[in-house]
């Protein structure tokens, strides 16, 4: 059978809930991040992230939980064929917490849990034949069950020549041999545990451990006498974790010193969280051996890989992307809290983001309602109507997405708050602005807070959008306030792990030249600020294009892209300004709503026509767009090719 895997991992799933107050105890948090947890599910997203084509055997329940994993596997580009749903068993919960440097407290909600009722029926051969492969964690050999499942997919990974793997995993508690509150514990010696661990040794082509898990794994609390132990049943490859020391691998006979394994190079890394960066480090070591690097060009990805994990919040967020990893090796060390290292963060969250938002937006046809005062203008209009007028909008966008990529809206929360909530879910792309409507210097809607705390509220899949009417010739105190808060809404926007889309109109202050636009790019840029997405002005000269889209490559490769807004222009002049933006492949599609909307709400506001109509009649027009863009693009590349 043709490989068309290169991992698959097998054993734990979870929900890790990360304490958010960090130096406090756990039982006095207030508050938590949620992320996918349990060592094979770490494993198999870090080695997707490294571009390795990955999968993982694990369990979850039929429940909320269970769906955010599945979902969040699929954004991590995780294959979940081997993923059981069982009706029965509930998702496992982790509770942890960052205490100091060297406490990290935790809980395991693993009681008969979904991923523990794995069994030798859910192993199927065609799947495991498919992989390059196999990695076990020690956790699932900890029960006859879960074993029995680990064993046939380790048996049938010999048998159609797969490589295999085994990160020793040790949890005491989870193995009964320490209690529910000593969850942080990492070795407690038992002969039952070193004698389940010692059978199944033989099984493996590597073997990787920290000097505490070769200690349950040989028996021996000294680290050389428990690798010779391995040794004598294992002929695989040993890698022993050490810490600040690094990590050595030994090929063949264990000798005298830990020294004197094959090791990589080691990073000077404040130690800020070491929850996870075992499977960091995993992740890393696999990208080499898979590949056919040596020991030490592995090892060193692997330290690399560990130490990202080591400075960051989370276990599976902390991992880094292949460009992220490529950029540091080459780079370097500039600062050893690499979580406060700005221009290593600003690349692994934009090579990273798709993972946490995911959909294709290649392609951006957005409905744009978030409008207020123009609505709030109109006869006949009331917050109650123009709210009710807003879910008619979303119906509109819904009947023309119908359920395909690459659509979206654009919706505020103070008037379109139910047709905000109710799009949450459906696949849309949203933006939710964040501006006091026409305010210029800018003003932000007072909901969000002095802080933006209440950016803190918002799902995470809404995108943080801000206009801003500003010029070249703007004065530098108007500049600089309306830069600081930008800076500022930008800053909260990253703390709460959601999109920023940046939105500039020059031509409504002062006229215009093919390089206003661009010079505004840069401005922003310098002030610190790093959209994730681009709203600008309908330009039909394409030099004024090509300056602006120069002026973005420059500053930030991996930009999202940028959308045209609309103005209200009519439908035969966007459609001129789309076949100009089309030919730049960073432009994404177009942002548009007074064109859709504009007539149609005047006449809703006034009974002129009823809710069908007017979802009718918005829905054509928008689909008329999304033609006119499609068309355009299409001319555009015909025209390259």
């Amino acid at each position: 059978m043709a490989k068309t895997l290169d991992l698959i991992t097998i054993g734990r799933s979870s929900v890790d809930l990360y304490g958010d107050q960090i130096g406090g105890r756990l039982e006095d948090m207030g508050s938590f991040s949620k992320y996918i947890g349990g060592s094979p599910t770490n494993i198999a997203c870090g080695t997707a992230r490294l571009g390795l084509k990955s999968a993982v055997i694990t369990a979850v329940g039929d429940e909320h939980m269970g769906r955010f994993i599945l979902e969040q596997l699929a954004r991590e580009g995780v294959d979940t064929r081997g993923v059981k749903v069982d009706p029965d068993r509930l998702t496992a919960l982790v509770l942890l917490g960052i205490r100091d440097d060297a406490r990290f407290p935790l809980i395991f909600y693993r009681a008969d849990c979904a991923d523990m009722g794995l069994t030798e029926a859910d192993i199927d051969e065609d799947f495991v034949a498919s992989a390059r492969a196999v990695l076990a964690t020690g956790t699932h050999l900890s029960h006859p069950r879960t074993a029995a499942a680990v064993l046939k997919a380790l048996e049938l990974a010999k048998k159609h020549g797969a490589r295999t793997a085994l990160d020793i995993d040790y949890r005491p508690n989870l193995w009964g041999v320490a209690g529910h509150g000593e969850g942080e514990s990492r070795f407690v010696e038992s002969a039952a545990v070193t004698a389940k661990l010692r059978a199944t040794l033989r099984l493996f082509d590597l073997i990787v451990g920290t000097e505490e898990e070769f200690h349950i794994a040989g028996g021996s609390t000294n680290t050389l006498e428990a690798l010779r132990a391995v040794r004598a049943v294992s002929d695989a490859t040993l890698v022993c974790k050490r810490g600040a020391r690094g990590a050595s691998a030994f090929v063949g006979a264990i000798p005298g010193s830990l020294d004197d394994g094959q090791t990589g190079p080691g990073f000077p890394i404040e130690v800020f969280n070491v929850l996870g960066a075992g499977d960091g480090f995993f992740s890393g070591l696999l990208r080499g051996w898979l590949t056919g690097e040596d020991w030490p060009t592995s090892l060193k990805l692997a330290n690399a890989c560990g130490a990202f994990a080591v400075s960051r919040h989370g276990c599976t967020p902390a991992y880094p992307s292949l460009t992220e990893l490529d950029f540091f090796l080459g780079r370097g060390v500039l600062r050893p809290d690499l979580r406060n290292d700005q221009p290593l963060e600003q690349i692994h969250w934009a090579t990273n983001r798709s993972r946490e938002h995911g959909g294709d937006f290649s392609t951006m046809r957005v409905f744009a309602f978030d409008h207020r005062m123009q609505l709030e203008e109109m006869a006949g209009a009331s917050p109650e109507k123009i709210g009710a007028f807003k879910q008619l909008c979303l119906a509109a966008a819904l009947r023309v997405a119908d359920g395909r990529p690459g659509y979206g809206i654009l919706c505020d929360n103070r008037l379109g708050r139910a047709a905000l909530h109710a799009a949450s879910g459906s696949g849309l792309w949203i933006g939710r602005p964040c501006e006091w409507p026409g305010s210029r210097p800018l003003e932000l809607e007072p909901e969000l807070g002095a802080d933006c705390g209440g950016l803190g509220e918002w799902a995470r899949e809404d995108v943080v959008k801000v206009l801003v009417f500003c010029h070249t010739d703007d004065d530098a105190a108007t500049r600089s306030r309306q830069e600081a808060t930008v800076r500022r809404l930008w800053e909260a926007s990253r703390r709460n792990r959601l999109e920023f889309l940046l939105e500039i109109i020059p031509s409504k202050v002062a006229p215009v030249d093919d390089m206003t636009t661009a010079t505004l790019i840069r401005q922003f840029y310098a002030a610190g600020i790093f959209p994730d997405w681009w709203k600008l002005e309908p330009m039909t000269s394409r030099a004024a294009w090509a300056n602006a889209i120069a002026a973005i490559e420059e500053n930030d490769a991996h930009t999202r892209g940028i959308v045209v807004l609309g103005l209200d222009a009519p439908e035969a002049e966007l459609g001129l300004s789309f076949a100009t933006a089309a030919g730049f492949p960073l432009v994404k599609g177009f942002a548009v709503g007074r064109t859709i909307f504009g007539s149609v709400a005047r006449d809703w506001m006034t009974g002129a026509i009823a809710d069908d109509a007017a979802v009718a009649e918005m829905a054509r027009r928008y689909a008329r767009l999304c033609g006119l863009w499609d068309e355009a693009r299409a001319s555009a590349t015909e025209a390259v090719a």
